[in-house]
């Protein structure tokens, strides 16, 4: 006969233990981290999520605003034009946070519209106003776009778009658009350069030196167009920010060129 050993099973460890007391303060301490997480990370979105609102509903005003623009240029003479309701009510779900819509005539009765239109709240939002969008958007057949330039009277060259629309029957109309844009202090005609995830971020520094600008020129003359924009394009761009930040034209203001005035959307 073999002799019968007892079957000794032996306990594990104290340390594994999960009743141990460095065990459940360890794991009190993870719960109370985690709830601060929680808590930091929801004060966080809310700060956030206020400030984010204030940019999207309190436009960032320039120094000077565009409205303070000349209506004089040399021989030019400029009558501000009136501004529907629906296309006001575009303008700001577009993030415009000033613009100038204004037709000259000059001695020769040639005349063009001139508007200009700045983004900062949102700089991305200019692409709703590129004419391709907006004008089709007003009824017009885009006809065709190409690349072009001119000179400014200061000898700046000024690379453009050239926009051809139409109006069909009944009320056939023809026009023409030459669009530039100037982000952040820099001329440019390529769209590509504020059409992307990172042209589309909000200003939330409310810094005015962060835009995107677009002028358009237009009228029913090719002609008409280049030569107001010779004209008329290096005063437009002394209202608007440098690359240093600096704008011009507040030098013949009494308002610093640091200042800048945040109004709400409802007073646009």
């Amino acid at each position: 006969m073999y002799p019968v050993r007892p079957n000794f099973i032996s306990a594990p460890p104290e340390a594994c233990h999960s009743t141990h007391p460095a065990g459940r303060t360890f794991a009190s301490l993870v719960w109370v981290l985690a709830v601060l997480l929680l808590v930091s990370a929801g004060i966080t979105y809310r700060a956030f999520a206020s400030r984010l609102k204030f940019v999207y509903s309190t436009p960032i005003r320039l120094p000077v605003p565009l409205s303070a623009f000349p209506m004089k240029i040399n021989n030019w003479v400029g009558t501000d034009l009136s501004i529907r309701s629906t296309t006001r009510e575009y303008m700001e779900k577009n993030f415009a946070d000033d613009f100038l819509s204004r037709r000259y005539i000059n001695s020769t009765n040639a005349w063009v519209d001139v508007y200009v239109v700045y983004c900062s709240s949102r700089p991305g939002g200019i692409v709703g106003h590129q004419p391709r969008i907006c004008y089709p958007a007003g009824g017009w057949i885009h006809d065709g776009t190409e690349p072009s330039q001119f000179f400014s009277r200061a000898g700046r060259q000024i690379p453009c778009l050239i926009h051809r629309f139409h109006k069909p029957a009944p009320t056939y109309e023809q026009t023409i658009v030459a669009s530039f844009y100037i982000l952040n202090g820099r001329i440019t005609s390529d769209e590509s350069d504020f059409s992307g995830p990172l042209g589309r971020r909000p200003n939330i520094a409310g810094d005015p030196a962060r835009y995107v600008a677009q002028v358009q020129i237009s009228s029913v003359l090719e002609n008409s167009i280049r030569t107001a924009a010779q004209e008329i394009a290096d005063p437009i761009l002394t209202f608007l920010p440098d690359r240093n930040g600096k704008v011009t034209a507040a030098q013949f203001t009494q308002t610093p060129a640091g200042d800048v005035k945040r109004e709400p959307a409802g007073n646009k």
